[in-house]
């Protein structure tokens, strides 16, 4: 298992990133890998560089540090990548290409682990989980968990486990939860703000989406779109388009949910989940992006139409393989 501590043993300065548009586990953990190294290595520069969070994170310590831009480019000893390969770091990328050594920490079943040390457990539920497992591998690590470590490596393990009720949830994510809600946050409060909770504009592009949504192969997959001028009609920004996809997975009938949003000309944010036997991973996968078994996602250029077939033509496959009706006519 990777000890962070020997892993940064000499550093001066350490960088923490992790991809693009951050959810709650990405922001959870480096955060709380923020909160860890200023507590193990107080001589040290130690900085998270992401996109801004969206604003009901704003509770958790360190927030307010984030570097949110790559307008004073510097070179870290060390930079560390979690909950996701270097290449997803958008603007971090120029920090990660300027490090003198780079870790990696995650847990996409996609990623074969990159950089000069790395940890990747596909089994844990959450990037989050995975830091809980490297600070729980010595009891001088496991001393330093306070009450805003505990609450913010929650944070990262509920949203990536659906609050716990996602397959990914393990008994040992429970045991490790319940570890984390002894040390006394307000963990429903907690709950309710970062996972419930939804804007006025979150909700109406929300309806929208569902609003105009539509069933394909015999109704096993659930499809809606987004363009930006929709967004730009409601007011929204994409970190406002979060749990979407959720939503239409959450339709009775539904095994696979597609969300996708317009991010340019022609270009297209895909969001995937599903609910039991196809494997959205490999659909991302071989559209160049990655994740889970059960939620994935990538990136595709084109006409709208022709990347929803494309998109079909993957899912099919799986459905043909386990001898499940698609409702497709062979030609």
């Amino acid at each position: 298992m990777l000890d962070l501590g020997k892993e940064c043993q000499g550093a001066l300065s350490i960088g923490i990133t992790g991809h693009t548009n951050p959810d709650g586990d990405c922001i959870g953990t480096t955060l709380a890998l923020w909160q860890f190294l200023k507590k193990l290595k107080p001589e040290c520069r130690i900085d998270v560089i992401l996109e801004k969070p969206a604003p009901e994170y704003d509770f958790i310590q360190g927030i307010d540090q984030i570097i949110t831009d790559d307008t004073k480019p510097f070179t870290y000893d060390v930079m560390i990548v979690v909950d996701s390969v270097p290449e997803r770091c958008g603007h971090a990328n120029t920090y990660v290409l300027r490090a003198k050594k780079l870790i990696n920490i995650d847990h996409h079943i996609s990623n074969p682990g990159c950089g000069d040390a790395y940890y990747v457990d596909p089994k844990a539920s959450s990037a989050a989980e995975v830091l809980y497992d490297l600070i729980a591998s010595k009891q001088e690590y496991l001393d330093l968990i306070d009450k805003e470590l505990a609450q913010t490596i929650y944070v990262g393990i509920i949203h990536d486990s659906g609050v716990m009720q996602y397959s990914n949830t393990s008994p040992k994510t429970l045991r490790i939860v319940a570890d984390l809600i002894s040390y006394g946050f307000d963990f429903p409060k907690l709950i309710e703000e970062t996972f419930y909770e939804r804007t006025y504009i979150q909700s109406q592009i929300t309806g929208r989406a569902v609003l105009e949504a539509f069933p394909m192969l015999n109704g096993k997959c659930m499809v809606s779109m987004v363009d930006r001028k929709t967004m730009d009609f409601y007011g929204a920004e994409k970190k406002d388009l979060s749990g979407i996809v959720n939503e239409l997975r959450n339709i009775k009938g539904v095994e696979v949910a597609i969300f996708i949003y317009e991010v340019g000309t022609q270009e297209y944010k895909i969001s995937m989940r599903s609910r039991s036997y196809i494997d959205v991973a490999k659909v991302a996968v071989f559209f160049g992006g990655g994740g889970h078994v059960r939620a994935a996602g990538c990136n595709m250029n084109g006409n709208f139409y022709d990347i929803v077939n494309n998109l079909m033509e993957q899912i099919v496959l799986q459905m043909e393989a386990l001898h499940i009706e698609t409702g497709c006519i062979d030609v």
